[in-house]
């Protein structure tokens, strides 16, 4: 199988220098945010691409509290035993919503194995509010695997967001490497149940975690054949050092290589470069 080209995992290339945020709508935005005490991903993940999103009028927030029952060795996500749901949290996430003026807004969470329903009735909860306050702000999901359970799924089924997305984070055989308790066969599972039920469906990798190049061209095509039509690629960073190591930095040719062939297998929509995350241009 041909594998990536090496770049070094001491010292980060050049193309995975982020870019400051300079424009006047993310300005705007960021006022808001920090005036109104709103709390989004874009800002405590220190995500790379902050600036465009919100200058796009995107932003992600995390719902169920920043604790998870899972323990992936990817994840800086702090692992151990969560506190309860807050159920004031769907409506002011809608609140931040509002405003923010968003004209897309994504929501993922932690996973909650603790609870009955795994959070499925607090995700659709907040689905909803958002919807009632903002009918004109579409909404985009990225949930857990809710270990496959089909009566969980058909809970934000209902609520009716726009996209519901379910990462596959890397391929087959790295899988039990670094994912605590999902799994491949079961996120697939997951995607298909979405996509047959006329789900806009949409899933996202991470790369330079040891796989090959044609492992990554054989996860497409998996998530091609369970009905996901939107995808993104981007670089893994080790978020601190007892977690998963760096196995190489991919160049932006090689995320080019994927962007070029998901697009032979059919994928309406992928976004394939060192900084994509999977909330990247979510709107388009």
């Amino acid at each position: 199988m041909a594998s990536h080209p090496k770049c070094g995992k001491t010292n980060k290339p050049d193309w995975l220098k982020i870019r400051l945020p300079h424009s006047e709508q993310y300005a705007r935005v960021a006022s808001l945010v920090d005036r109104n005490g709103l709390h989004t991903i874009c800002s405590s993940g220190k995500c790379p691409n902050i600036s465009e999103c919100w200058s796009a009028a995107t932003a992600t927030f995390m719902i169920a509290g920043d604790i998870c029952t899972r323990n992936c060795r990817f994840c800086a996500t702090a692992s151990g035993r969560p506190l309860p749901l807050d159920i004031n949290e769907p409506k002011k996430i809608a609140r931040s919503v509002e405003i923010m003026e968003l004209r897309h807004a994504v929501i993922t969470s932690v996973d909650r194995d603790d609870l009955e329903d795994g959070g499925a009735n607090h995700w659709a909860q907040t689905i909803k509010e958002i919807a009632k306050k903002c009918p004109q702000t579409t909404i985009e999901v990225l949930i857990p695997d809710f270990d496959g359970k089909e009566e969980l799924l058909d809970i934000i089924i209902d609520a009716q967001p726009h996209i519901i997305g379910h990462n596959m984070e890397t391929v087959r055989r790295v899988t039990p490497m670094v994912r605590s308790r999902a799994t491949y066969d079961c996120s697939l599972r997951v995607l298909g149940y979405l996509s047959s039920k006329g789900v806009q469906t949409k899933s996202g990798l991470m790369v330079g975690l040891g796989e090959s190049y044609d492992e990554v061209i054989e996860t497409l095509k998996d998530l091609y054949s369970v009905g996901v039509k939107r995808a993104t690629i981007g670089q893994y960073l080790q978020p601190t050092k007892t977690h998963t190591e760096v196995a190489e930095y991919v160049t932006p040719q090689t995320f080019e290589k994927y962007k070029e062939e998901a697009l032979r297998i059919g994928f309406t929509h992928i976004e394939s470069a060192p900084l994509v995350r999977s909330s990247y241009h979510a709107k388009l």
